[in-house]
């Protein structure tokens, strides 16, 4: 090698950042994703208490539902720009596509400083007037604030006639104190069943799953016969479309249909959707070298009906149902235990999901998935009362009894409870 070759080799070699330095790179990366799954998770356990605690009775539902649809936005606006930031170059394209999470990140944090503290919280630290006008802003009349401060007061165990702006709470427990005994270790027969309830509702949510559909589609539409790269991402903005449309309608009439029948027509839809698609998908597999243009048709329209009927019922009404259920004591810490479930059970599918449908076939998958909704649908009917209409405050009255002539009893109060306020 002349000596001209050996300098440009070593100007090479320094030029080259040291293994170390990258491998630190690395590191900070990963740190940095991590911080905004942390972030992520922190949001999806408070956006649907803080909205429960605000919101009146007969919107609740509504009001609720509204991070899970602004989730699906953006997940789907991450479909869209994903198509289009994937035509530039690689070195490009990543970091656009993490790069642009980062403006309604900013908008979030200008809003919060806006949001006034939830309502219960401030009567739990003896500021009733705070709390009052929260109320009073979010009450359709000064008589329903009035009202709901009264019922927050009576199950926070303060008299009515304590009316000062600033009072000591009566029995007042430290912030924290004792919750994780009353919640695990010794809960009363209603709070048990409010938690097996809240746990099995966000098991069942991503364990029927919906995570391998929205982050394999691509490869399920490969799989189901869509060969084009451009088709694959086409079909998956498609599904991110029908994702957020049904979200939508879910929350517009959640609030008039209630929460246990959209569960159930939810979960219902699922089990058939799933059932047909692995059933097609398992015959494009034991086909190869055949085009089945029908199994084709039907396993492209089984993803979208999957999805549909998720989002009806099971995506926003899970996150509705369980921030409304467990009483104001426990409710931060038994809607976190959920989240923290769904969240395990999301990253379990996702990290799963290829080498399940390696060993089982991508069809066997969808079936075993189609199992998991079935028994999940017996676990709603059995174990869900309705809650449409029911103020937070009378909730644990709902539980602690698992029969059906108990929730028949659930849907008469409940609309008593709606003409009543």
């Amino acid at each position: 090698m002349s000596s001209s070759g050996i300098e440009k080799g070593v100007v090479t070699a320094e030029a080259e950042a040291p293994r170390g330095n990258r491998s630190r790179f690395a590191f900070a990366c990963a740190i940095l994703a991590s911080m905004t799954s942390i972030i992520l998770g922190y949001a999806m356990m408070i956006a649907p208490v803080y909205t429960a605690e605000v919101a009146p009775a007969t919107s609740r539902g509504f009001l609720s539902s509204f991070p899970e649809i602004f989730i699906n936005i953006g997940i789907l606006l991450g479909y869209v720009s994903n198509y289009f930031f994937s035509k530039l170059p690689v070195h490009l394209g990543w970091r656009f596509m993490l790069g642009v999470g980062s403006i309604p990140s900013v908008c979030l944090a200008i809003g919060v400083l806006a949001m006034p503290e939830s309502p219960r919280w401030l009567v739990l630290q003896g500021r009733i007037g705070d709390a009052f006008k929260v109320l009073d802003k979010t009450s359709n009349t000064k008589e329903e604030a009035i009202s709901r401060l009264n019922d927050i007061k009576r199950a926070a165990g303060i008299p009515e006639d304590m009316t000062d702006d600033v009072i000591v709470v009566p029995n007042r427990k430290s912030a924290g104190k004792g919750v994780w005994k009353d919640l695990l270790v010794r809960p009363t027969p209603a709070v048990r069943h409010i938690l097996i309830a809240c746990l099995g509702i966000h098991f069942a949510q991503q364990a029927s799953g919906i995570d391998a559909v929205v982050l394999y589609s691509p490869t399920i539409f490969q799989k189901a016969g869509l060969k084009s790269k451009n088709d694959q991402l086409l079909a998956t903005v498609a599904v991110g479309i029908v994702k957020t449309l049904f979200i939508v309608v879910g929350t517009c009439v959640v609030d008039r249909f209630g929460r246990r029948a959209l569960l159930l027509t939810s979960m219902g839809g699922m089990f058939l959707s799933l059932t047909a698609l692995g059933t097609s998908l398992t015959v494009i597999d034991r086909n190869p070298g055949h085009t089945l243009k029908w199994a084709i048709v039907l396993s492209v329209t089984m993803v979208m009906t999957f999805v549909a009927t998720f989002s009806i019922g099971a995506g926003p009404v899970t996150w509705v149902y369980c921030s409304e259920i467990f009483p104001v004591r426990l409710r931060a810490q038994g809607a976190s235990l959920g989240v923290m479930l769904n969240r395990l059970m999301s990253g379990i599918i996702g990290m799963t999901f290829l080498s399940l449908s390696k060993g089982l076939t991508i069809g066997g998958a969808f079936l075993l998935f189609a199992g998991v909704a079935a028994a999940a649908w017996v676990f709603f009917f059995t174990f869900l009362p309705e809650t449409r209409g029911i103020p937070l405050e009378e909730m644990e009255s709902l539980f602690g009894s698992y029969t059906a002539n108990k929730k028949k009893n659930v849907t008469k109060e409940g609309k008593e409870v709606v003409e009543k306020h």
